[in-house]
């Protein structure tokens, strides 16, 4: 119950009920479905924040920092079978074809999300230096475009009785729309304390993670400079010394790299905008519709 009861954005949720509604699909026909897509999202996160040894989650300490991996672990395995459960359920008010359909999109979309995680895995583990933004996109791919925008939605069109061809466009929407909340959500990691409730700035850099803004940094800073940031992303999470982190977010300044990530993502999210204007016409119900656009904008302008 930890997780859940903490409460996310619920980005994925609403993404999901807005899409069916706006294909005029009922939102109390499409609960169980949003709800195993959140529950998802909570036995995700602890898996994650333990293979990145994360310290904080929502505000408070992570999950196996709290009660240890074993705990944290089979909490988060309860939840994945709570998340079957509830989406098998759904075939008295689906019919089996339907929920057939439904149990295969999130077959997929969780595939592609444990083949992000793991390229990114092998990619900080490998200590990758020579990475370009098409290659941070091969993760975000996998990690965020399905998982965060283009699996919701197309849970929601699903649900509705979509094409093929309708379920094509809204990925073709929710790639740069994903792009945009992954660099967004690695920006705010770099510059925003979360209204006070983050302890650490820069986690991915303790991490050791490939950013947009750390391949920019790695491509544009001087030799010297190259060496000693070079020394500090080698360092294990333990070993990185806050004022190491601090010399890293600066040198991001000074290279322009936090500004490069901020116009990249307004880039991406103007694109986003174009394709849901010229592609996404059958995503026709209102106010749905309109609460889909205003998505876009959070996207880009959350401060959270």
């Amino acid at each position: 119950r930890d997780y859940p009861e903490r409460k996310g954005k619920y980005l994925r949720p609403t993404l999901l009920l807005l899409t069916a509604q706006a294909m005029g699909f009922s939102e109390e026909k499409a609960i169980k479905t949003a709800a195993a897509m959140q529950i998802s999202e909570d036995w995700i996160l602890a898996h994650d924040d333990f293979e990145d040894d994360s310290l904080e989650r929502r505000g408070k300490p992570t999950l196996h920092r709290l009660y240890g991996s074993e705990l944290a672990i089979n909490a988060a395995d309860a939840l994945h079978v709570i998340m079957w459960k509830i989406l098998k359920d759904n075939e008295k008010i689906l019919g089996p074809q339907k929920t057939f359909a439904i149990l295969d999109e999130f077959y997929q979309m969780l595939t592609k999300t444990v083949l992000g995680q793991t390229v990114e895995i092998k990619w900080t583990q490998e200590n990758k230096n020579n990475l370009t933004d098409e290659d941070c996109f091969f993760i975000f791919d996998g990690k965020t475009v399905y998982y965060s925008i283009a699996g919701p939605m197309r849970l929601g069109a699903i649900l509705a009785g979509a094409s093929s061809k309708q379920l094509e466009a809204i990925y073709e929407f929710a790639q740069p729309l994903g792009y945009c909340f992954q660099i967004k959500d690695d920006l705010l990691d770099l510059t925003s304390d979360f209204a006070g409730l983050k302890k650490q700035m820069g986690n991915d850099i303790y991490e050791g993670k490939r950013t947009i803004m750390l391949t920019h940094l790695l491509r544009n800073i001087k030799k010297q400079e190259k060496k000693k940031l070079l020394a500090i992303m080698e360092k294990g999470r333990e070993e990185k010394k806050p004022k190491e982190i601090e010399w890293v977010i600066k040198m991001m300044e000074k290279y322009g790299s936090l500004k490069y990530g901020k116009k990249l993502a307004e880039k991406l999210a103007k694109k986003a905008k174009d394709i849901f204007k010229e592609k996404l016409d059958f995503l026709k119900n209102q106010p749905a519709r309109n609460q889909i656009m205003e998505c876009i904008d959070f996207v880009l302008q959350r401060k959270y």
